[in-house]
Protein backbone atom coordinates (compact mmCIF):
# COMPACT_ATOMS: atom_id res chain seq x y z
CA UNK A 1 0.00 0.00 0.00
CA UNK A 2 2.84 2.70 0.54
CA UNK A 3 4.38 1.78 -2.30
CA UNK A 4 0.99 2.57 -4.02
CA UNK A 5 0.84 5.87 -2.41
CA UNK A 6 4.54 6.82 -3.54
CA UNK A 7 3.77 5.85 -6.55
CA UNK A 8 0.81 7.91 -6.56
CA UNK A 9 2.30 10.69 -5.16
CA UNK A 10 5.12 10.80 -7.55
CA UNK A 11 2.80 11.09 -10.43
CA UNK A 12 0.95 14.02 -9.92
CA UNK A 13 -2.23 15.37 -10.85
CA UNK A 14 -2.73 13.68 -14.42
CA UNK A 15 -5.97 15.72 -15.05
CA UNK A 16 -5.60 18.85 -17.96
CA UNK A 17 -5.50 22.04 -16.70
CA UNK A 18 -7.85 23.08 -19.83
CA UNK A 19 -9.62 25.14 -19.49
CA UNK A 20 -7.16 26.93 -16.82
CA UNK A 21 -4.43 27.20 -19.03
CA UNK A 22 -3.64 26.47 -22.44
CA UNK A 23 -2.92 22.75 -23.14
CA UNK A 24 0.05 22.80 -25.27
CA UNK A 25 -0.44 20.08 -28.60
CA UNK A 26 2.51 18.39 -29.62
CA UNK A 27 4.25 19.44 -33.51
CA UNK A 28 2.77 16.83 -35.06
CA UNK A 29 -1.06 17.22 -34.10
CA UNK A 30 -3.08 18.42 -37.07
CA UNK A 31 -5.46 21.10 -35.84
CA UNK A 32 -7.39 23.54 -37.19
CA UNK A 33 -6.23 23.89 -41.15
CA UNK A 34 -5.86 27.85 -42.04
CA UNK A 35 -6.20 29.02 -45.81
CA UNK A 36 -5.09 31.36 -48.14
CA UNK A 37 -6.93 32.06 -51.00
CA UNK A 38 -5.52 34.61 -52.52
CA UNK A 39 -2.90 31.83 -53.39
CA UNK A 40 -5.75 29.54 -55.52
CA UNK A 41 -5.74 30.47 -59.46
CA UNK A 42 -9.59 29.67 -60.89
CA UNK A 43 -10.65 28.49 -57.47
CA UNK A 44 -8.13 25.70 -57.76
CA UNK A 45 -10.28 23.41 -59.78
CA UNK A 46 -6.92 21.28 -59.72
CA UNK A 47 -6.30 21.04 -56.55
CA UNK A 48 -9.61 19.99 -55.86
CA UNK A 49 -9.46 17.38 -58.04
CA UNK A 50 -6.16 16.01 -55.87
CA UNK A 51 -7.31 16.41 -52.66
CA UNK A 52 -8.55 13.27 -50.80
CA UNK A 53 -11.64 15.46 -49.56
CA UNK A 54 -13.96 18.37 -50.41
CA UNK A 55 -12.10 20.92 -47.81
CA UNK A 56 -11.46 23.23 -50.62
CA UNK A 57 -14.14 24.08 -52.48
CA UNK A 58 -15.23 26.81 -54.94
CA UNK A 59 -18.04 29.77 -53.08
CA UNK A 60 -21.01 31.50 -55.56
CA UNK A 61 -18.06 33.73 -56.84
CA UNK A 62 -15.54 30.69 -57.70
CA UNK A 63 -13.42 32.18 -55.19
CA UNK A 64 -12.08 28.90 -53.19
CA UNK A 65 -12.82 28.42 -49.86
CA UNK A 66 -12.20 26.16 -46.73
CA UNK A 67 -14.55 23.41 -45.76
CA UNK A 68 -13.76 22.69 -42.16
CA UNK A 69 -16.91 20.29 -41.91
CA UNK A 70 -15.31 18.04 -44.75
CA UNK A 71 -11.68 18.24 -43.61
CA UNK A 72 -10.61 15.09 -43.00
CA UNK A 73 -7.44 16.29 -41.40
CA UNK A 74 -5.06 14.40 -43.25
CA UNK A 75 -1.44 15.41 -44.76
CA UNK A 76 -2.84 14.71 -48.29
CA UNK A 77 -5.12 17.48 -47.95
CA UNK A 78 -2.22 20.22 -47.71
CA UNK A 79 0.06 18.64 -50.33
CA UNK A 80 -2.84 18.32 -53.15
CA UNK A 81 -2.27 22.39 -53.33
CA UNK A 82 0.66 22.99 -54.69
CA UNK A 83 0.56 26.62 -54.39
CA UNK A 84 0.94 25.90 -50.35
CA UNK A 85 -2.22 27.53 -49.88
CA UNK A 86 -3.68 25.15 -46.88
CA UNK A 87 -1.62 24.04 -43.87
CA UNK A 88 -2.26 22.58 -40.66
CA UNK A 89 -2.04 24.44 -37.00
CA UNK A 90 -2.20 22.87 -33.40
CA UNK A 91 -5.15 24.96 -32.46
CA UNK A 92 -7.28 22.74 -31.67
CA UNK A 93 -10.90 25.43 -31.23
CA UNK A 94 -13.14 24.68 -34.53
CA UNK A 95 -16.75 24.03 -33.90
CA UNK A 96 -19.53 26.42 -35.14
CA UNK A 97 -23.22 26.39 -34.68
CA UNK A 98 -24.59 25.56 -38.53
CA UNK A 99 -22.99 24.07 -41.20
CA UNK A 100 -22.45 27.14 -43.34
CA UNK A 101 -20.17 29.05 -41.10
CA UNK A 102 -17.56 25.76 -41.31
CA UNK A 103 -17.05 27.33 -44.58
CA UNK A 104 -14.40 30.04 -44.68
CA UNK A 105 -12.25 32.04 -46.67
CA UNK A 106 -9.74 31.62 -43.83
CA UNK A 107 -10.46 28.68 -42.09
CA UNK A 108 -11.31 30.84 -38.94
CA UNK A 109 -15.13 30.15 -37.98
CA UNK A 110 -16.53 32.86 -36.38
CA UNK A 111 -17.40 32.43 -32.87
CA UNK A 112 -19.69 29.96 -31.46
CA UNK A 113 -22.48 31.71 -29.94
CA UNK A 114 -24.18 30.34 -26.87
CA UNK A 115 -27.10 28.82 -26.20
CA UNK A 116 -30.35 31.22 -25.37
CA UNK A 117 -31.26 32.07 -21.86
CA UNK A 118 -33.38 29.36 -20.81
CA UNK A 119 -31.49 26.59 -22.35
CA UNK A 120 -28.36 27.72 -20.30
CA UNK A 121 -30.63 27.94 -17.15
CA UNK A 122 -30.86 24.06 -17.86
CA UNK A 123 -27.36 22.74 -19.20
CA UNK A 124 -25.51 25.23 -18.06
CA UNK A 125 -23.93 23.05 -14.56
CA UNK A 126 -25.49 20.11 -16.11
CA UNK A 127 -25.93 18.18 -19.52
CA UNK A 128 -26.58 14.58 -20.15
CA UNK A 129 -25.90 13.08 -23.54
CA UNK A 130 -26.38 9.89 -25.46
CA UNK A 131 -23.96 8.94 -27.94
CA UNK A 132 -25.53 7.53 -31.28
CA UNK A 133 -22.62 5.84 -33.67
CA UNK A 134 -24.63 5.42 -36.82
CA UNK A 135 -22.01 4.44 -39.07
CA UNK A 136 -18.69 5.15 -38.08
CA UNK A 137 -15.34 3.64 -38.09
CA UNK A 138 -15.24 4.03 -33.98
CA UNK A 139 -12.29 6.63 -34.09
CA UNK A 140 -14.51 9.14 -33.02
CA UNK A 141 -16.11 6.73 -30.14
CA UNK A 142 -12.43 6.23 -29.16
CA UNK A 143 -12.01 10.13 -28.29
CA UNK A 144 -15.09 10.83 -26.81
CA UNK A 145 -14.20 7.47 -24.49
CA UNK A 146 -11.36 9.25 -23.60
CA UNK A 147 -13.60 12.16 -22.35
CA UNK A 148 -14.10 10.62 -19.28
CA UNK A 149 -10.77 9.38 -18.51
CA UNK A 150 -8.76 10.92 -16.05
CA UNK A 151 -7.08 13.15 -18.35
CA UNK A 152 -10.02 15.18 -19.86
CA UNK A 153 -12.05 13.99 -16.85
CA UNK A 154 -15.47 15.79 -18.99
CA UNK A 155 -17.60 14.62 -16.06
CA UNK A 156 -15.97 17.79 -13.64
CA UNK A 157 -17.97 20.30 -15.67
CA UNK A 158 -21.01 18.28 -15.24
CA UNK A 159 -21.22 16.86 -18.65
CA UNK A 160 -21.66 12.54 -18.82
CA UNK A 161 -22.45 10.34 -21.47
CA UNK A 162 -25.66 8.17 -20.36
CA UNK A 163 -27.19 4.80 -21.45
CA UNK A 164 -30.77 5.88 -22.01
CA UNK A 165 -32.09 8.75 -24.78
CA UNK A 166 -35.10 9.11 -21.86
CA UNK A 167 -32.07 10.31 -19.15
CA UNK A 168 -30.42 12.57 -21.73
CA UNK A 169 -30.41 16.00 -22.70
CA UNK A 170 -29.12 15.71 -25.83
CA UNK A 171 -27.59 13.51 -28.69
CA UNK A 172 -24.51 13.35 -29.58
CA UNK A 173 -24.01 11.56 -33.52
CA UNK A 174 -20.90 10.37 -34.71
CA UNK A 175 -20.83 8.27 -38.08
CA UNK A 176 -21.41 8.95 -41.92
CA UNK A 177 -25.25 7.46 -41.05
CA UNK A 178 -25.77 4.81 -42.59
CA UNK A 179 -29.23 3.94 -44.07
CA UNK A 180 -29.44 1.09 -41.69
CA UNK A 181 -28.98 3.32 -38.65
CA UNK A 182 -31.54 6.04 -40.48
CA UNK A 183 -34.46 4.78 -38.48
CA UNK A 184 -33.10 4.19 -35.57
CA UNK A 185 -31.29 7.90 -35.12
CA UNK A 186 -34.49 9.20 -35.73
CA UNK A 187 -36.08 6.84 -32.82
CA UNK A 188 -33.25 7.98 -30.47
CA UNK A 189 -33.93 11.88 -31.42
CA UNK A 190 -37.33 11.00 -30.39
CA UNK A 191 -37.20 9.49 -27.41
CA UNK A 192 -35.19 12.29 -26.30
CA UNK A 193 -37.11 14.75 -23.78
CA UNK A 194 -37.43 18.23 -24.97
CA UNK A 195 -36.28 20.60 -25.14
CA UNK A 196 -32.73 19.05 -26.44
CA UNK A 197 -29.88 19.58 -28.15
CA UNK A 198 -27.87 17.69 -31.26
CA UNK A 199 -24.35 17.30 -31.81
CA UNK A 200 -22.72 16.14 -35.01
CA UNK A 201 -19.61 14.90 -34.06
CA UNK A 202 -16.43 14.31 -36.61
CA UNK A 203 -16.24 14.85 -40.40
CA UNK A 204 -18.55 11.53 -41.04
CA UNK A 205 -21.16 12.64 -38.89
CA UNK A 206 -20.77 16.51 -40.50
CA UNK A 207 -20.58 15.86 -44.53
CA UNK A 208 -19.95 12.08 -44.95
CA UNK A 209 -15.92 11.78 -44.59
CA UNK A 210 -13.92 9.11 -46.29
CA UNK A 211 -17.26 7.22 -47.06
CA UNK A 212 -19.14 10.35 -48.49
CA UNK A 213 -20.71 9.43 -51.89
CA UNK A 214 -21.75 5.88 -51.09
CA UNK A 215 -24.93 4.40 -51.59
CA UNK A 216 -24.62 2.91 -48.31
CA UNK A 217 -24.66 6.31 -46.04
CA UNK A 218 -26.76 9.43 -45.87
CA UNK A 219 -23.55 11.92 -45.99
CA UNK A 220 -23.94 12.58 -42.29
CA UNK A 221 -26.84 13.95 -40.57
CA UNK A 222 -29.91 13.71 -41.96
CA UNK A 223 -31.85 17.07 -42.89
CA UNK A 224 -34.64 16.09 -40.64
CA UNK A 225 -32.52 16.26 -37.45
CA UNK A 226 -32.01 19.81 -36.15
CA UNK A 227 -28.18 19.88 -35.36
CA UNK A 228 -26.94 22.75 -33.22
CA UNK A 229 -23.41 22.33 -32.76
CA UNK A 230 -20.57 20.76 -35.31
CA UNK A 231 -17.08 19.42 -34.29
CA UNK A 232 -14.88 18.99 -36.93
CA UNK A 233 -12.23 16.54 -37.02
CA UNK A 234 -11.29 13.05 -38.36
CA UNK A 235 -11.28 12.43 -35.36
CA UNK A 236 -11.85 15.56 -33.29
CA UNK A 237 -8.95 16.04 -30.86
CA UNK A 238 -10.80 15.41 -26.87
CA UNK A 239 -10.26 19.15 -25.97
CA UNK A 240 -11.95 20.11 -29.34
CA UNK A 241 -15.24 18.37 -27.81
CA UNK A 242 -14.84 20.02 -24.89
CA UNK A 243 -14.26 23.24 -25.70
CA UNK A 244 -17.19 23.04 -28.37
CA UNK A 245 -19.61 22.17 -25.38
CA UNK A 246 -18.15 24.66 -22.62
CA UNK A 247 -18.26 27.53 -25.27
CA UNK A 248 -21.94 26.21 -26.29
CA UNK A 249 -23.04 26.13 -22.67
CA UNK A 250 -21.66 29.63 -22.19
CA UNK A 251 -18.76 28.49 -19.92
CA UNK A 252 -15.80 29.33 -21.59
CA UNK A 253 -15.04 32.12 -24.58
CA UNK A 254 -12.94 31.17 -27.28
CA UNK A 255 -9.24 32.85 -27.10
CA UNK A 256 -9.04 35.58 -29.63
CA UNK A 257 -5.24 34.44 -29.68
CA UNK A 258 -6.71 31.30 -30.49
CA UNK A 259 -8.67 32.80 -33.72
CA UNK A 260 -6.20 35.08 -35.05
CA UNK A 261 -3.05 34.34 -33.19
CA UNK A 262 -0.13 34.67 -35.32
CA UNK A 263 0.93 31.45 -35.26
CA UNK A 264 -2.06 30.42 -36.98
CA UNK A 265 -2.13 32.99 -40.05
CA UNK A 266 -1.11 31.39 -42.98
CA UNK A 267 3.11 32.36 -43.70
CA UNK A 268 3.06 35.28 -46.80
Amino acid sequence: MLDLLRVRLAQSTATSPFPDRPVPLPERFRGRPVFAGDRCPEGCRDCRSRAPSEVITAGPDGAARLDLGACLFAPEEAAACPHGALRFTTEHAMAARSRPALVTQTGAPEPLRVLDAAMQRLFHRSLRLRSVSAGSCNGCESELIALGNVVFDMARFGIQFVASPRHADGMVLTGAVSRNMHHALLQTYQAIPAPKLVIAVGACAINGGPFRGSPEVMNGAPAELPVDLWIPGCPPHPHTTLQALLELLGRLERKERGMHGPENTPAP
